[in-house]
């Protein structure tokens, strides 16, 4: 027997039905249910597509991560749910499942941010986060640095994405390569075959007199794809394994050139690296090689971690528990663009449990 709460946490935010149960720092379950083929043949996820296979999956794989839990639904401590940010339609399916569970469990719920839940994530790899935090999150819609004293209560922003986000520019230049729906594992692939010093490829943002921490890769997209383009208008092959390391060179640099100054600046001796473009192998490798150099120590989740999952809402919404935050209300709803400063969305301090839900219908 432990004291450490046990949550079940639901993420919604995007084509990902993820539902994961943890144990205060340990995972217990991580049950996902996955609609990208549903929405490779459109070149990206389709929201309307996303809400209906989110309603479709949800009950089975909350059956499934509470079955590989061993646990049963009475048993937990919490309900987590991912308020935002993220596609409206989707993530309304996601806290009214929360809700629903929560309401008729007589648990508490926790409306959590699904960029917070990505830094906390790393509880469940390498245990409790340093304080403060730092943490580049890189994904399809976010590229953040992030600055943190308290996951649960104040994470500050310090740089983010004025255009396209990194996970953004990897499906673009993809689908202008012809390779297909998601991008990033497709051209982490090809690049692995390449030459990243094959094609001199514009790092955006990094000039003197640009801002420090934020990105850019608008720019490099177009570049990649007018360079394609003249390739083909000239009736040449386009070598597709050299753009593609060169493309990701140019996408990696910028991200730990940055995080690397920022800890240094911040006078932070670790970084966190999370999110789905966290699971490229090249990331991760010049993330090790220049946090060595630089004396700052590297955390980065395993692959499976770094994508959308339930499991990094449910380490968030353990350590709401283990905090004593307070609980969101029953009228909490998803919000699309739920700022990262808000890690949960509390209630306003009345008694969150309705007497009806204390006696635990769900059966």
């Amino acid at each position: 027997m432990t004291d450490e709460p046990l949550v079940l946490g639901i993420e919604t935010s995007c084509d990902e039905t993820g539902v994961g149960i943890v144990r205060g720092h340990t995972l217990l379950a991580d049950a996902v249910a996955s609609s990208v083929d549903e929405h490779a043949r459109f070149g990206g996820v389709v929201p309307e597509v996303a809400s209906r296979a989110h309603l479709e999956a949800m009950i089975p794989t909350i059956r499934r991560a509470l079955k590989d839990a061993g646990v049963s639904a009475s048993d937990l401590d919490g309900i987590a749910v991912t308020a935002g940010p993220g596609l409206a339609g989707a993530l309304l399916v996601g806290v009214s499942a929360a809700k629903a569970y929560a309401y008729a469990l007589g648990k508490p719920l926790y409306g959590v941010n699904h960029l917070a839940s990505h830094i906390c994530v790393d509880q469940l790899e390498h245990g409790a986060l340093p304080e403060p935090t730092m943490a580049l999150l890189v994904s399809g819609g976010h590229s953040s640095l992030l600055l943190s004293s308290d996951i649960t209560s104040d994470v500050r922003p310090l740089g983010a994405t004025i255009d396209d986000a990194a996970g953004e520019a990897f499906d673009k230049i993809a689908r202008v390569l012809n390779l297909g729906f998601p991008g990033g594992p497709v051209i982490d692939r090809y690049a692995k075959e390449g030459d990243p010093t094959a094609i001199t490829f514009p790092r955006g943002l990094t000039g003197p007199r640009d801002p420090a921490y934020d990105f850019s890769f608008s720019g490099l997209k177009t570049s990649v794809a007018r360079w394609i383009e003249a390739k083909r208008a000239a009736g040449e092959e386009v070598p597709v394994r050299d753009v593609s390391a060169s493309f990701q060179e140019a996408v990696v640099d910028v991200l730990t050139r940055k995080a690397v100054r920022a800890c240094k600046d911040e006078g932070v001796d670790h970084l966190m690296i999370g999110g789905g473009v966290a699971a490229n192998s090249r990331l991760r490798a010049l993330a090790a090689e220049r946090c060595e150099a630089a004396g700052i120590r590297l955390r980065v989740p395993r692959p499976k971690l770094c994508t959308d999952n339930g499991a990094m809402v449910a380490a968030l919404g353990a350590e709401m528990v283990a905090r004593n935050r307070a609980p969101s209300d029953w009228d909490l709803s998803a919000d699309s663009s739920l700022p990262v400063t808000d890690p949960h969305v509390p209630g306003r301090g009345h008694d969150h449990v309705h007497e009806v839900s204390k006696e635990n219908l769900y059966s």
